[in-house]
């Protein structure tokens, strides 16, 4: 047994460190090691640069009419001062469903390519579009993100107004989560809404 293990060292110091060998395994191993580390930290570093308040709002134009809605909102500007960015409540925070949103905002940057949204008067007849495709994402997902922030056990019914705490009570029946009352909560609701969406 002795044998074998010094053999099967033998072997390996050979097979690692062998000078003779152009591109050891080691070798090999530490620059996979490197660069999946610069991989991580720059996809990493990408998620968060683009989903930045200054990324979302400030770099995209189009999105100055929301942005200003944004802040005039209690996400943005209240009593406890808690503020909710657009990442809280627009880039989920799991990495699989974050990678799959990151993904699908390729087609954003396909709008902001094409100008598709590129004028106020653009952007107010893709509002309810825009603004539908979200509210899917949310009901979807069972307004996860912001459930991040609001939890139901959480929440002190004594301290709501009776309809507040009687709505409350109903999330999770028949489907129903926040996304469905909450609709407009940070941004305007747009204007030819249908009835009863």
């Amino acid at each position: 047994m002795p044998n074998a293990v010094s053999r099967l060292l033998n072997f390996l110091r050979t097979t690692l460190l062998r000078p003779s060998v152009r591109y050891s395994l080691l070798a090999l191993l530490g620059t996979g090691f490197i660069a999946g580390i610069a991989f991580i930290g720059g996809t990493h570093y990408t998620f968060e640069a683009t989903s930045s308040p200054g990324f979302c709002a400030d770099a995209c134009h189009e999105m100055a009419t929301v942005a200003a809605e944004y802040r005039q909102s209690a996400h943005y500007n209240n009593r406890s001062g808690v503020r909710a960015d657009c990442a809280d409540c627009h880039i989920p925070k799991p990495l699989g469903p974050k990678v799959e949103k990151k993904l699908l905002s390729a087609k954003e940057l396909w709008g902001k390519i094409t100008g598709s949204i590129s004028t106020p008067e653009k952007f107010a007849a893709k509002r309810l579009e825009l603004a539908q495709h979200e509210w899917a994402r949310m009901k979807a997902n069972d307004s996860r993100e912001c459930r991040s922030c609001h939890q139901v056990q959480g929440m002190a019914a004594d301290k709501q107004t009776p309809r507040a705490s009687a709505m409350h009570a109903m999330i999770g029946q028949d489907g129903q989560t926040c996304i469905d009352c909450h609709k407009g909560i940070a941004h305007q609701l747009p204007e030819n809404i249908p009835d009863g969406e």
